[in-house]
């Protein structure tokens, strides 16, 4: 068994530098408090804003709607489901903003280690001669460890403020979701309207082309004048010069989509060719609390630099104050390696230090001062932030209640030009008006269903920018399975 050989007054000797230091880290070790106004007052008007509203979407709305991280699955359509949750798997804004995470959270854990004790092991073998002297031999091996005692709380409000700087990166790469989703949707339902528009063009180009030889038949029995002819021919070549735009606006269309899921312009999709346009319900929107505009990113990641701003603030206070640290080595020196390890080999050393600026022009009030006015520029930035949020919501509100009505409205109006379309071609057959009177009823239809194609787009769009107000698209749940996703397949 083996036997303690040092005199106790050794050992009390040794360790009186490190019980005094830890003694006044005892006594000292709080650090500087970390307020919550500046993050609080700015967000204590979410509770407060009412938002408009329509009261004919005054139902309640579907869970889905509570809780928008999947907004797009309420449309109800297969391929704009799935455009949307490739894209978030591929697109580089994601990826990029994943890897700013990741660089974040290994900042933090770097933060982190330097909070702790730090051992460190070396070993060396020397053989050297003084002029015609005979050549020595010195083995050495030695353990050093060293802490620096956080009386100040310095380091832990450097790790305070890393923990919010990852809050920062995660909620930015929720920005990256939320943009991305909501491009991928608007891009999605303007091909649709697109392809909608095309086929309106297409339907009443044959219309007007049946129109064009009733007419030529009607001129060859003097039925019609050469005047009828020239305008249905007219009217028909107008209609087919629209056909070319919109084709290529539909390939167009294609093509950003191609790109927004990671593939070349003219990859292939799996995407049906014909479609209607993907509405949403009445009541989509409705139902979503105030606060839940907390969650948009953009807000929390301002708030995050609030917080790392503070941490900082109070890391710059804290570095004002004397820094204590204790370290000891074990150091083995001896002309043999198989002496190295005997005891009278064995240099012991423990130290107690502490050290502080006794004058140094200023600076460390002045970098408090940086820092502060630091907090200051990042709680302007959240308040503005909060404000802008209110102006997005607010205005897609808006904008949704003016689309709905408005698509209402241009539903009755086509309905009606379609009618009128119908019935001034069957009396144009049967001579009971004249060429122009079918014109004007073709041209009418024409532009009532490119203006509903239009209305259904852009009210299926304004809930996709509803929900991009909201911060929809994201949620703190589907980082682990990005950074899973990222680990492994990097890309």
């Amino acid at each position: 068994m083996p036997r303690f050989t040092q005199p106790l007054s050794n050992v009390f000797r040794w360790a009186g530098p490190a019980a005094w230091v830890l003694g006044l880290s005892a006594c000292a070790s709080v650090s500087p408090p970390v307020a919550d106004a500046p993050v609080a007052a700015p967000l204590a008007a979410v509770s407060a804003w009412q938002a408009p509203i329509p009261s004919s979407m005054s139902d309640t709305a579907p869970d889905d709607a509570r809780k928008p991280a999947r907004w797009w699955r309420v449309f109800n359509d297969d391929a704009l489901t799935a455009l949307v949750e490739r894209a978030l798997e591929t697109h580089t804004s994601v990826r990029s903003a994943l890897a700013a995470l990741e660089q974040a959270r290994a900042q933090r854990d770097l933060t982190a280690a330097a909070t702790l004790p730090s051992l460190g092991a070396s070993a060396s073998a020397q053989r050297a001669a003084a002029g015609s002297g005979s050549a020595s031999s010195v083995f050495r091996a030695g353990l050093d460890a060293s802490w620096e005692i956080d009386v100040f709380g310095a380091r832990r409000q450097g790790l305070a403020a890393s923990e919010a700087e990852v809050l920062s990166s995660a909620a930015q790469l929720g920005q990256a979701r939320v943009t991305l989703a909501a491009e991928v949707a608007l891009t999605y339902l303007e091909w649709r309207a697109q392809q909608q528009r095309l086929q309106v063009a297409r339907d009443n180009l044959a219309l007007q082309e049946a129109s064009l030889q009733l007419t030529a038949w009607r001129v060859q029995a003097g039925l019609a004048s050469q005047i009828d002819l020239e305008q249905a021919r007219t009217t028909v070549a107008q209609t087919r010069a629209g056909v070319a735009p919109l084709e290529a606006a539909v390939a167009q269309n294609r093509n950003a989509l191609a790109v927004l899921v990671g593939l070349p312009p003219q990859a292939e999709l799996g995407l049906p060719l014909g479609g209607s346009i993907p509405m949403a319900a009445a009541t989509l929107a409705v139902g979503i609390p105030a606060d839940t505009l907390r969650q948009r990113p953009d807000i929390q990641a301002a708030e995050a630099r609030v917080l790392a701003a503070l941490a900082r603030a109070a890391q710059a206070e804290a570095a004002r104050y004397p820094s204590f640290s204790i370290g000891g080595s074990l150091d083995w020196r001896a002309p043999r390696l198989t002496d190295l390890f005997d005891t009278g080999a064995l240099t012991r050393a423990l130290i107690a230090s502490v050290s502080a600026s006794l004058w140094d022009g200023g600076a460390n009030q002045a970098q408090v001062r940086v820092q502060q006015a630091g907090v200051e520029q990042a709680r302007l930035a959240l308040e503005a932030a909060m404000l802008q949020v209110f102006q997005e919501v607010e205005a897609a509100l808006l904008a949704l209640q003016a689309s709905q009505q408005r698509l209402a409205h241009l539903g009755d109006a086509a309905e009606a030009a379609i009618q009128a379309e119908t019935l001034a071609r069957h009396r144009y057959a049967s001579g009971l008006v004249d060429y122009l009177v079918l014109l004007d009823a073709q041209r009418t239809r024409l532009t009532a269903e490119n203006e509903l194609a239009t209305a259904r787009a852009t009210w299926s769009a304004d809930h996709v920018r509803l929900y991009k107000a909201l911060g929809g698209g994201w949620s703190r749940d589907t980082l682990n399975t990005d950074l899973e996703a990222i680990a492994h397949d990097p890309r």
